[in-house]
């Protein structure tokens, strides 16, 4: 997400199966996509919705990380 953009802000209802649809203008903005997985959670008495990334956005993150370490045994 652009930090230097203005946060948007819409009401949303909840359906009678507990159902929100994100605004279009805010799935615009944040390209989402339908079937897309979400993490939603409490915090501080307010809904977080976090999208997941794509596993091919994250290819090669991780890239030089070292992996020969010594692992404790019920690590490996």
């Amino acid at each position: 997400m652009n930090k230097s953009r203005k946060p948007v802000s819409q009401t949303v209802t909840l359906s009678p199966k507990y159902q929100v649809v994100i605004p279009k203008g805010i799935r615009e903005s944040l390209r989402l996509r339908p079937g897309q997985k979400m993490c939603v959670f409490e915090y501080e008495g307010r809904i977080e919705v976090i999208s997941e990334p794509d596993l091919s956005t994250m290819q090669g993150f991780l890239k030089g990380i070292r992996a020969d370490i010594e692992r404790e045994e019920d690590r490996v």
